[in-house]
């Protein structure tokens, strides 16, 4: 057995144990220890929190942004409830005018119009700084909720020492394309398994941008450290999500995952707008890892071992596979080892989420396999070694990955007939938005945003 072929089975048998290992956990802590859709009464509070919602948006299609906005405006909650929608400079903002017009006149709506395009941090604490609810949801513009999903997320809150609370992220367009039906089904992994998991130990280590509840009294304390993060001396103005949620666990509040709160957002349906993300995401787990790691001493043994293996994991992959690649253009010999050990992990992996998530288009995620070790591994090396690059790759698009292009017509249908979609085949269905027609309060406003 040559020096390659020792290399590639020793990597890779090592990466089957460590991955065998956390991933056996993860899916054992990830079962439901309760019903948690028992208690709905948030008894923590004397009475209904009131909760803002902020919704960054730039450059946004008219038709995504406007089903997003009829998704709140649909909320079945009892409690108080605000929107603020921050216009971060788009450059499309004619076609978005008749959105803002058409939402401005629910008095329950502030439209908030950045001069310049800020990044969406700063438009998040342009939004916050001006609300005052007990709770915040952070909502992207490309997101539908359910109608049920503030009254779902609301209880968790009820213990004060929950800091955030996230909910369970499928694609709107999943049946778009090959790719967004794998990333649909990545979604459902990351969160029923990943974050399912770390939420029995109150932290989960990302409460996603689409749909994340926060308590306000913590966001206040930590908004300062969120708005002037550096990396090497660089500010960092992505992965916010990430970056907030460790910041929340570095000051001892929890974090919790609700599976019953269901959030349908648009994914990219191309490979070339799939990996800008990916590399985006890669730089920012990189970054926010190293932070989080201080962390873990004071958690669960099984969240080291979920950190260790999800960052360790794909470095031993990627050695095992590049030295059987190696060893096959100089020997011309299969490192058929390397090559079964992946398939079986594959198809035992597959097989189990099929049987847990009762859905045999599991199977079909084998492929992600093939995206994950001739694309997702050579990009996670790139993004390690450009830790300080800052660049957000995405921002100069005009629009989100759906469909349509941000510069089509806007919107002109009046408020009422505005319909949304469902989120999934198990998602609560989403009901029309009604707002008020004889409602004429206009509450749109300027606003620039400071560095202070």
């Amino acid at each position: 057995m040559n020096f390659l072929d020792t290399t590639s089975t020793v990597a890779i048998s090592l990466y089957a144990l460590l991955s065998t290992a956390y991933k056996s956990m993860q899916a054992v802590y990830s079962q439901p220890a309760f019903d948690s859709s028992a208690s709905e009464r948030p008894v923590g509070f004397d009475e209904l929190p009131s909760v803002d919602v902020i919704v960054p948006c730039f450059n946004e299609d008219p038709g995504t942004l406007s089903q997003c906005l009829a998704s709140i405006a649909d909320q079945q909650y009892a409690g108080e409830m605000r929107v603020y929608v921050v216009d971060d400079g788009s450059g499309n903002r004619d076609a978005l005018r008749s959105v803002h017009e058409t939402f401005a006149r629910d008095p329950r709506f502030d439209i908030i119009v950045l001069p310049q395009n800020v990044g969406k941090r700063k438009a998040q604490i342009a939004a916050i700084r001006r609300s005052h609810g007990d709770l915040v949801l952070n909502v992207d513009s490309d997101t539908i909720l359910a109608s049920d999903v503030i009254t779902k997320l609301v209880p968790k809150m009820q213990d004060p020492a929950v800091g955030a609370a996230m909910g369970q992220l499928t694609a709107s367009n999943r049946s778009d394309s090959w790719l967004t039906r794998l990333i649909d089904m990545e979604y459902w992994l990351a969160c029923n398994e990943e974050r399912a998991a770390q939420a029995r130990f109150g932290a989960v280590m990302c409460c996603c941008g689409p749909c994340a509840m926060y308590r306000r009294s913590a966001l206040v304390m930590l908004l300062d450290q969120y708005e002037s993060q550096y990396f090497r001396g660089k500010p960092s103005d992505f992965g916010e999500d990430r970056h907030l949620t460790i910041l929340m666990l570095k000051a001892g509040f929890r974090t919790e995952y609700v599976p019953s709160a269901i959030a349908a957002t648009v994914v990219p349906n191309k490979l070339g707008p799939y990996l800008r993300q990916q590399l985006r995401w890669a730089r920012s787990t990189f970054r926010d890892t190293l932070l989080g790691l201080r962390l873990l001493p004071g958690l669960n043994r099984f969240l080291t071992l979920d950190v260790v293996g999800q960052n360790l994991g794909p470095l031993l992959l990627a050695l095992s596979v590049l030295t059987g690649l190696a060893q096959l253009a100089l020997t011309g010999t299969v490192p058929w080892w390397t090559a079964l050990m992946i398939v079986t992990m594959t198809m035992v992996r597959c097989t189990v989420v099929a049987f847990r998530a009762r859905q045999l288009r599991f199977l079909g995620f084998s492929l992600h396999t093939f995206i994950n070790i001739f694309l997702l591994l050579p990009l996670k090396a790139y993004a390690l070694c450009t830790l300080s690059n800052s660049d957000w790759l995405s921002r100069s698009s005009a629009g989100s990955s759906s469909k349509k292009a941000a510069e089509q017509a806007p919107v002109q249908r009046p408020a009422t007939e505005l319909r949304t979609t469902e989120c999934s085949a198990h998602a609560t269905p989403l009901r029309r938005l009604n707002l008020a027609r004889d409602s004429s309060r206009l509450v749109t406003s300027d606003c620039i945003c400071s560095d202070e």
